[in-house]
């Protein structure tokens, strides 16, 4: 689906197609072009034939998801972002990328279609006649203030399935745990894999590298820049806390392990001995007897194992062996 959205002489607006004239830069005319899960026929139609945009950043834009990133080209900015994926919440964190082409009086912006941030734009460009009065750049920034504020319900929710494995971690020995534990593991390598790019990528754009971003928006640009400095921070402690709670899990796991390790082996070692007590008496040789009648002799050697017993286990006592 493609919507275009022109803000002209005080008023915003849908239209059906594109008119040349409006990406002059003298049309003091904002245009806003959402390329919503575009077929390749339509999306070249678009972005070659009418924008006339870079054949490398037109290739990027209709192929599969890469790693957020800022380029310039001679008459625009390409630029790639990630927002969160509600849809993968079931299975893990996920992410959807949005590629934008940042002219002087354009946005041009291409997705899959479920992109939360883009969608209320659209809606608020519907209902506000002032949305794009700000220009291009405005609309850049607005969007990509709200992709990023998405970001902190589910860095939340992060957070508490942390909290919740590390008090579980030395409680449970069962594989679901560990499954759990690696699961979001895995999610917190995701969220480093896309919040650190993304961050170098809005920190250009803060850093007035770019003629088509003013002093005021560079600013409003830093602002999201510290938060993905605060999201990239949180996701590497995440990660610090995660890989210790599989650590102290395993350790619970071993030390568990160690102590059914060691009464299988107290109860082996008395053993030994009285087996080879009963093994002696067992043989069909003449044996020395003990004092008393045939019958009292089973009682001998039953309390001699006792006896054996017993001081075996007093010696492992006071040895700290048990």
């Amino acid at each position: 689906m493609i919507s275009i959205f022109v803000h002209e002489n005080g008023d915003t607006r849908r239209e059906e197609r594109i008119e040349p004239r409006w990406l002059h830069p003298s049309s003091g005319v904002t245009l806003w072009v959402d390329m919503a899960a575009p077929s390749p026929e339509e999306g070249h139609r678009i972005l070659s034939d009418v924008f006339a945009f870079h054949p490398l950043s037109v290739e990027d834009a209709l192929s599969a998801i890469h790693h957020p990133k800022i380029e310039p080209y001679r008459d625009y900015l390409y630029l790639i972002l990630h927002g969160i994926d509600l849809r993968e919440r079931e299975h893990g964190f996920g992410t959807r990328d949005v590629d934008f082409f940042l002219g002087a009086t354009y946005l041009v912006t291409v997705h899959d279609g479920h992109s939360r941030s883009i969608a209320r734009w659209r809606d608020i460009c519907d209902r506000h006649e002032h949305a794009l009065a700000e220009g291009p750049v405005g609309v850049l920034h607005r969007i990509v203030d709200t992709m990023v504020d998405n970001y902190r319900p589910e860095i939340d929710a992060l957070e508490e399935k942390i909290d919740l494995l590390e008090e579980e971690a030395v409680l449970d020995t069962g594989a679901n745990l560990i499954r759990q534990i690696l699961a979001l593991k895995r999610d917190l390598s995701s969220l480093r894999r896309v919040v650190l790019p993304q961050r170098d990528a809005v920190g250009r754009l803060a850093r007035r590298e770019f003629p088509q971003i003013n002093d005021e928006m560079t600013y409003r640009f830093r602002d999201v820049h510290d938060q993905l400095v605060r999201l990239a921070e949180e996701a590497m402690l995440f990660q610090e806390r995660i890989t210790g709670v599989l650590e102290a899990h395993l350790s619970t796991i071993s030390n568990r392990l160690n102590v059914v390790m060691k009464v299988l082996t107290v109860m082996s070692t008395i053993f030994l001995p009285l087996t080879v007590l009963t093994g002696m008496w067992g043989m069909n040789v003449p044996l020395p007897h003990f004092p008393g009648s045939s019958d009292a002799q089973f009682w001998w050697i039953g309390g001699l194992m006792l006896a054996i017993a017993g001081v075996m286990l007093a010696l492992f006592r006071r040895n700290d062996w048990i």
